[in-house]
């Protein structure tokens, strides 16, 4: 581990902060019963996922809303499967919603060369057509590849590319943390 960049408490503020961002950028969608009926989550699995859960939980705590959240796993829209890595895993991709017409809160662990969101949009849209989908990413770290861009994010971290970026989250490594260290070779 070459420097943390977030603990425990630093993680839940930057969720914090993104479920607030989130309903304020859309609040324009609000019906009179001060709920948000066109608004959904999904996240990129696994720790997007559990990150998208999380946000949801936040914002069901705010405005007690109940949001639908779904889960992708987006392996066979890779562009890279077919470049001799083995047979891939394919997990299932969990949206128990209609996308149509929906704002969709696409939530992801890091953001580096945007080839993941990539395919995870080519998904969503598999599904339907949302009227909206914003991207909500817990670190930034720069180098894109593609032009995309976040909506929301948790911090903004420079890196050069011989560094890596992990993020632990309880659900899944038993810790929640996000640590920068030296790629390996």
């Amino acid at each position: 581990m070459k420097a943390y960049i977030m603990d425990k408490d630093e993680i839940a503020r930057a969720i914090k902060r993104l479920a607030h961002e989130i309903l304020e950028r859309n609040s324009a969608d609000r019906d009179k019963k001060n709920d948000f009926p066109q608004l959904a989550i999904v996240g990129i699995k696994y720790r997007g996922m559990y990150l998208a859960e999380r946000i949801a939980k936040e914002m069901s705590a705010i405005q007690g809303l109940d949001i639908p959240v779904g889960a992708l796993d987006i392996t066979l829209y890779r562009d890279d499967v077919s470049q001799g890595q083995g047979q891939p895993v394919v997990h299932e991709t969990q949206i128990d919603f209609d996308v149509n017409g929906k704002t969709i809160i696409l939530v992801d662990d890091v953001l580096f060369t945007g080839r993941t969101v990539r395919c995870a949009l080519d998904e969503i849209i598999d599904f339907g057509r949302p009227k909206m989908i914003q991207l909500a990413v817990l670190i930034d770290r720069g180098h894109r590849e593609l032009p995309i861009r976040p909506d929301f994010v948790g911090k903004s971290v420079p890196t050069s590319l011989k560094e890596a970026v992990d993020v632990k989250l309880q659900e899944s490594d038993g810790i929640d943390e996000v640590v920068l260290s030296e790629k390996e070779v």
